[in-house]
């Protein structure tokens, strides 16, 4: 039998190195050493472990055919929505590309309504006419299915945050695969005039689709990117370097000095999509090697135990809940009932009177509500 320990035989808090980031345009970066309490790192394991079961039950219910259409899964990039969202306020304002179930949960959405979203079902965090790629809630603006599009929305979100002064600050995700786009530059260039406060992020988890960053990019150096605009390239895989570095670029952009960039190395364990097996322009072995070596969840697990911060038992405990939450979350993503036809044209404005909606023939028509 293993004895149960008391609260007061743990640490209350432990510093640890980090790793430097790489800079562009920029003198000093983040900093290389970080303070966790004991409390921010059960907050974090706790959450990432969330997100980690709630993408796997995802994979089981779609392979059920519960799941359809598109759905792209955040599975070993848990660290990057965790950090940033550790660092930032839930005042500011984030808008990211489709592969969004993880800032979704980061942002405030509980799990049962993501999973209810993800099968189309009335009490889906937007009423299930969203699905995996358009998730919303307060200050998060999804989940966008074009590529690249989310970017020049994420500076109009920047200009409403200089334009009512109200110092806040919008994080602007995208992933490699969008890097090359020709909009994402013209952004560039409308920040920096406009000294706009938007973190321009590059989750960089080195293919788009099946196309390794090499064989897509002439310089994988996302974070030089911006040119004229300042930048930094951080572990993602690392939850205390991501938090680091996105309290660093908060700052940047608070203090008035315009937009920055930010790329996160970090890696996905599922394929591009659920219809991409993932193993045809990877090997299993490189796979197996990231998961082995750079697991975000494990990397958290090892430094908490290692530095008195938690017991193996009491995370296991956290595991524990976890599964039990996710199984219930699916338990009512699969029975609530799907929403009503009638409920089609509903939510297109925000705040509006009602209207008509034409349907597929002049003869349809359906009421649209706010």
């Amino acid at each position: 039998m293993v004895a149960s320990r008391n609260y007061a035989d743990f640490a209350s808090e432990a510093t640890f190195e980090i790793k430097k980031c790489d800079l562009h345009r920029l003198e000093e970066g983040p900093s290389t050493t970080a303070v966790m309490t004991r409390e921010e790192g059960l907050h974090y394991y706790k959450t990432m472990q969330t997100i980690r079961r709630m993408e796997l039950k995802s994979d089981q219910l779609y392979k059920q055919k519960i799941i359809r259409g598109f759905c792209h899964l955040y599975d070993g990039q848990e660290a990057c929505c965790v950090g940033i969202e550790a660092a930032i306020k839930p005042t500011d304002h984030v808008i990211t590309a489709y592969r969004a179930h993880g800032f979704t949960y980061a942002r405030g959405v509980p799990v049962r309504e993501i999973l209810a979203e993800l099968t189309g079902r009335k009490g889906g965090c937007v009423k299930g006419k969203g699905g995996s790629m358009h998730m919303y809630t307060k200050n998060f603006y999804g989940g966008n299915g074009i590529v690249g599009a989310q970017v020049p929305l994420g500076a109009g979100i920047a200009l409403a945050c200089k334009y009512f002064g109200k110092n806040e600050i919008c994080l602007t995700l995208y992933g490699d695969g969008a890097a090359n786009q020709g909009q994402i530059f013209e952004t560039y260039n409308m920040a920096a005039l406009w000294k706009l406060p938007c973190i321009f992020i590059c989750e960089n988890n080195r293919y788009g689709m099946g196309t390794s960053v090499e064989r897509a990019a002439a310089s994988t150096d996302y974070y030089r990117r911006g040119d004229f605009i300042p930048g930094f390239r951080v572990d993602g895989m690392d939850i205390l370097c991501v938090r680091e570095a996105a309290k660093f670029a908060a700052d940047y952009c608070r203090s008035g000095k315009g937009p920055i960039v930010m790329e996160l190395q970090t890696y996905r364990y599922h394929g591009h999509s659920m219809s991409d097996p993932g193993i045809s322009y990877r090997t299993r072995e490189e796979i197996q090697e990231v998961r082995s070596k750079s697991d975000p969840i494990t990397l958290l697990k090892d430094r908490m135990v290692n530095n008195n911060l938690a017991s193996i038992e009491e995370l296991k405990e956290i595991d524990v809940a976890v599964r039990k939450e996710i199984e219930e979350a699916a338990q009512f993503a699969t029975t609530d009932p799907e929403p009503p036809l009638e409920e089609l044209g509903n939510h297109i404005y925000f705040n509006e009177p009602p209207f008509e909606v034409r349907g597929p023939n002049q003869w349809i028509r359906w009421g649209s509500f706010s």
